[in-house]
């Protein structure tokens, strides 16, 4: 069932780097789209305070053990800190956030790319014999 819930988290994170590297503006201008609509994006935030607490429990077996700490770490604390921190400043951080660069997008999609692979190979879905 771990071995499922790591498999999730590692499409999630391989769909948004592929969107990310491919078409960083039309992902951002959508997202943006999105928090205008609804701000209150508590679900999300909650689900990366979950998926990080399971990266981190289910990752203490796998290969790359300091990779999924770290990446466990960047989960919850994000997630957290998006929750709990006062609106201007949650406003501020989303409004930097959404105001990059395209190429930035698409190194952050580069990076969700390479975790997801690495989390695939840790789990032996892929690269094994």
């Amino acid at each position: 069932m771990k071995e499922y819930a790591l498999a999730v988290i590692a499409g999630m994170w391989l769909a948004d780097g592929v969107a990310l590297l491919g078409a960083p503006r039309f992902v951002i201008d959508h997202v943006r789209t999105i928090i205008q609509i609804d701000t209150a994006l508590w679900l999300w935030q909650l689900f990366a305070v979950v998926a990080g607490i399971a990266l981190f429990w289910a990752g203490l077996e796998l290969q790359y053990q300091p990779l999924w700490i770290c990446a466990a770490g960047g989960m919850v604390g994000k997630g957290a800190s998006l929750a709990f921190a006062p609106a201007h400043r949650r406003e501020q951080l989303v409004a930097w956030s959404l105001g990059r660069e395209d190429m930035d997008y698409r190194f952050w999609g580069l990076g969700l790319c390479t975790l997801a692979v690495l989390l695939l190979h840790a789990l032996g879905w892929i690269g094994q014999e």
